[in-house]
Parts: structure tokens; C-alpha cells; sequence
């Protein structure tokens, strides 16, 4: 728990300066990842198929890492040596993309950088709810994903002026990375403070699912099966290439997005708080099956501004409400292994999601790729509201 002298901007100094590190790491991944689907499959003539493969894969790498970090941290009751490691990581691969000339080039890029984000999450979102009130966990999460989610906006800012104003080439806008790649090391390294929770007598020696509740074990199996629809959000990029929207201004549609999504998050914490996670995040599983939906027949770029705009609220329900949840099924000691357990399970279905949205796009139809991921997002939102509710 913060004390007064602890917190700015009404939360807990660890939460702010995490949250001021995700602001700068976000700025270089999404100086990126707009442009990424376009690059493969412009630039290196990547088909759809590879965009899932990538995406699949890199999504996934981080998974066992997230469920082996997490256990560690609770291991040694230490989680910011973790959270710098990972920070480190990634932000110094990404700017390796600068020397990308083939997608099995970019391929071994995005796999070192998930590698950092799977060390850093499981410790980093522990820290966070053990840095946090029991009664203002959404709204610590909240701030942390709209920090988050504002420096997707600036950097997607950044790499729209660098591309269409500047005409600099992917390359060059990859390379810039390092910048706020370095920023975000620092504020770890510099301003997050280790938070000791529980004395050496409980820490535990060996993973074991055993202390997790069957309500957890539920809300866990619930989010696999919303996650195998959950397919990456290069998929809506292409979609809009694919509708008629120019390369130069795709970066824009994934902007507004994020302003959604930044703008919304600490509401969306702060509602949860107050109404319960399950009931939020059944509404957030309703959204993506709207916007699932919506892409999947559409045609009108107007229709699809609105879809995005739809997106960024879901992310930050889905976001901000499913790690919110997790202190409250858990006990503190365990939390780091019990963030581990969800990272890792739902990220290990994201690769057969990529995959199979990908390969279902590519070879049978548009409409039932994005139809696939609808229907399992409402079964996953009835589910959360029969079996896992509060």
C-alpha cells in the first residue's frame, strides 16, 4: 500500500514510474508494430499466412517465460531485477530491425522482443497490485495501461510524421527505436522501488497450481478460449489496406485506437472497482465480437473508423479488467506465479489464434476468419458470466 508521500497523480510512486516506463517503451514498439504487417507484406512480400506465423509466434515466445518469471519473482520475493531485465531486452532488439531483409530476419527480431516482454509482464503487474490499495486495483491498472496506451499514440504519431511527412523508410523509423527505448531502462533502473510482501517462511520453493482457487482455474480457462478468437491486431490493419484505405494513412486509423483506449482505461478501472471485473469484462468480450463482426463484412472506411474505435475500448476493458481481477482470487505471496499462469496460458493460445485467422483469411474466405473469432468471444462472455461470475 502507497502512502500519501508515495503517490503522484493519485496512485503509488512504483505504479507511476511503471507506468511512465511502459509510456516510453510503447512509444518504440508502436513506432513499429503499425507498420510492421505492412512491411512484411509490401516490403518483403510476406502473405497473410507469415503475418499470422509472426504475429502467432511472437506472441507466444513470451508465454512460458511470463509463467517462469512470474514463479521466480515470487521465489525469491523479487521482481524489479526481472522487470529491468525484460525492459532491457526489448529495448534494445527492436532497433535491430534496422538491418530486416527477409521475414525470417524480422521473425528473430520480434522473438527477442517478446522474449524481454515475457520476463518483464508476470513480476511488473505483481508489483504493481502489491504497490496498490485492495480497493484501487482497476485504477491502478487503468493508469498503467492508459500510460501504456499513450505511448502507442506517440509513437504511432512519430512513425506518421516520419513516413508520410518525411518519407524516411521503415528501416530508418526502426532504428530510432533506441531512443525511447533507453528512457524506459532508465526509469526502471532509477525510480522503481523493490516492495517486500511476505516474510522467507512463505516463499514458495516449487511451482504448484495447487494454491490457486477453482475460480481462478476458471477465469484462466475461460480467457484461453476467448484468446484463441483474440487474433492479433495486424489483422485489422490489412483489413483496411484490404477495404482501400492508402499505407501512409493506415497509421492514423491505429492512432485513433489508441487515444480510445488510453482515454478510457482509468474510467474502465475505476468502474470495475466499483461494479466487479466479470461484469466489465463480459461487456469487453461483447465489444470484440462486435468488431469482429463489423470487419469481417464491412466494406465502408466509415464503418470501420467506428470499429476501431470500438477496438480501443475493448482493449481497454479486456486489458485493464482480466489483471485487475487476479488480486482478488489470489493471495499476495502467490500473485507473481498466478500472473504468470494467465500470461502464459492465454499468450500460448495466441499463436494458433494468429495462425488460424491468418491461414483461414488466406485460403477459405475473410468473413468466416473474422466470424471465428466473433463466435468465440460471445461463448466466452456467457461463460464468464454462468461460471466465473462474482
Amino acid at each position: 500500500m502507497a502512502s500519501g508521500k508515495e503517490k503522484r497523480a493519485g496512485i503509488g510512486r512504483n505504479v507511476f514510474f511503471m507506468g511512465l516506463a511502459s509510456f516510453f517503451n510503447d512509444i518504440g514498439s508502436e513506432m513499429i508494430l503499425p507498420l510492421l504487417p505492412l512491411f512484411l507484406t509490401n516490403v518483403l512480400g510476406a502473405g497473410q499466412a507469415v503475418v499470422g506465423l509472426i504475429e502467432g509466434i511472437a506472441d507466444s515466445t513470451s508465454s512460458i517465460l511470463k509463467l517462469f518469471s512470474g514463479w521466480l519473482s515470487d521465489r525469491f520475493d523479487s521482481r524489479k531485477p526481472l522487470i529491468l531485465a525484460g525492459y532491457t531486452i526489448s529495448g534494445l532488439t527492436k532497433p535491430l530491425l534496422y538491418l530486416a531483409n527477409s521475414w525470417p530476419f524480422v521473425l528473430v527480431i520480434r522473438f527477442a522482443d517478446r522474449v524481454g516482454k515475457g520476463i518483464r509482464t508476470s513480476p511488473r503487474d505483481a508489483l504493481i497490485a502489491a504497490s496498490s490499495d485492495k480497493t484501487t486495483q482497476g485504477k491502478s491498472f487503468g493508469f498503467h495501461r492508459m500510460m501504456d496506451t499513450s505511448g502507442a499514440v506517440v509513437g504511432v504519431v512519430i512513425a506518421f510524421i516520419l513516413l508520410y511527412f518525411l518519407s524516411m523508410s521503415f528501416h530508418m523509423i526502426f532504428l530510432l527505436t533506441v531512443i525511447p527505448g533507453v528512457l524506459s531502462i532508465a526509469t526502471i533502473a532509477l525510480f522503481v522501488k523493490e516492495k517486500k510482501i511476505k516474510s522467507p517462511g512463505c516463499t514458495p520453493t516449487r511451482f504448484s497450481i495447487k494454491p490457486f482457487s477453482g475460480r481462478f482455474k476458471r477465469f484462466v480457462a475461460v480467457s484461453v478460449l476467448f484468446s484463441l478468437g483474440n487474433f492479433s491486431y495486424a489483422f485489422l490493419l490489412l483489413r483496411t489496406q484490404d477495404i482501400g484505405m492508402t499505407i501512409a494513412l493506415i497509421p492514423l486509423m491505429y492512432l485513433f485506437y489508441n487515444i480510445l483506449y488510453a482515454v478510457v482505461a482509468v474510467p474502465v478501472g475505476n468502474l470495475s472497482d466499483r461494479i466487479g471485473k466479470t461484469r466489465i469484462l463480459s461487456i469487453g468480450f461483447l465489444l470484440f465480437s462486435l468488431v469482429s463482426l463489423g470487419f469481417g463484412f464491412t466494406d465502408s472506411l466509415w464503418v470501420v473508423l467506428i470499429l476501431f474505435a470500438l477496438y480501443g475500448v475493448f482493449q481497454a476493458v479486456y486489458e485493464v479488467s482480466s489483471r485487475a481481477f487476479i488480486p482478488e482470487l489470489v493471495e499476495a505471496r502467490h500473485r507473481g506465479t498466478a500472473y504468470g499462469v494467465y500470461h502464459t496460458s492465454v499468450g500460448l493460445a495466441a499463436f494458433p489464434a494468429s495462425f488460424i485467422m491468418g491461414s483461414l483469411w488466406q485460403f477459405v474466405s475473410v468473413e468466416i476468419a473474422f466470424g471465428f473469432g466473433a463466435v468465440l468471444s460471445l461463448i466466452s462472455a456467457v461463460l464468464l458470466l454462468t461460471w466465473v461470475r462474482e
